[in-house]
């Protein structure tokens, strides 16, 4: 099964998410062999980390979005937990501070960008200016409906300036939502991630729907493309992750870069 052309929405696509089953699991209906495989690509991602923060000629930008309790937290814990966090870093967009209320949109999100040698992971992202800020009316449509060709000119620079993007929207269903959020109310170690607000954004399901087919469908480009990842099956979820991730990454064909110095003649004594 090849995930990256599976799941990825081509350029131009339109996008509708009813066509798209969130309980889809592709060839694999044992989850144990899809968690021995998710292993596998976990041993092999930290290997080419190790290579990209070696050669440290360019990155790798990784972006998580989905609904509440669409499983970015899980999905990025059960990918990356092989990679070395010296260069790995994880970045969860909140409602912008008032310093980022004072630039542009996207200027917290570009401070937040990879250095090379690096993967960045953004747990939401610029494209929360084009869904809760377009849902919630935070600002008019004559803003947020430009903001489009924006978020795509910007991953184009990012692009241009050797960063792989690669974008990833969990997609569940309106009942594994509702699952998910009684079992953070049913359990004491989930309590804390229940959020009352949760419940005033699930009745917007269908806006947010609508919305995210609107980004899906106007931002997935050849340098910034979008995946939409069955993930219901939080099992499947991970490891279609990481196969497109460990794809992604192997196609970069890194080389360790050269010694400074004739290390054959050097003896340490």
């Amino acid at each position: 099964m090849n995930f990256s052309k599976e799941f990825a929405v081509k350029p131009g696509q339109k996008v509708n998410l009813t066509k798209f089953d969130p309980d889809d699991t592709g060839d694999f209906t044992d989850k144990a062999k899809a968690n021995r495989l998710l292993k596998k690509n976990r041993d092999r991602l930290g290997k080419l980390q190790y290579l990209l923060y070696a050669e440290n000629k360019r990155a790798v930008l990784v972006i998580f979005q989905a609904m509440d309790a669409g499983g970015k937290d899980g999905a990025i814990r059960n990918v990356f937990s092989g990679v070395d966090p010296h260069g790995c870093h994880v970045t969860s967009f909140k409602s912008p501070s008032l310093e980022e209320l004072e630039h542009d949109f996207l200027w917290r999100i570009h401070r937040a960008a990879p250095m090379k040698g690096e993967i960045g992971i953004f747990n939401r992202s610029q494209y929360e200016d084009v869904l809760i800020a377009r849902v919630r009316k935070l600002v008019p449509k004559e803003v947020w409906s430009k903001r489009y060709d924006q978020i795509n000119r910007f991953e184009r620079n990012l692009a241009a300036n050797d960063v792989t993007i690669l974008k990833f929207f969990l997609h569940i269903s309106e009942d594994e939502q509702k699952e998910r959020l009684q079992a953070r109310l049913k359990d004491p170690e989930k309590n804390w991630k229940f959020n009352p607000g949760d419940l005033d954004e699930r009745k917007l399901w269908d806006d947010y729907t609508e919305a995210y087919e609107d980004a899906l469908s106007r931002c997935s480009t050849e340098w910034a493309p979008w995946f939409i990842i069955p993930s219901n099956k939080k099992w499947f979820r991970s490891l279609a992750v990481s196969e497109i991730v460990v794809e992604s990454l192997g196609a970069l064909d890194m080389k360790f870069p050269k010694p400074k110095c004739a290390v054959s003649k050097i003896v340490v004594e």
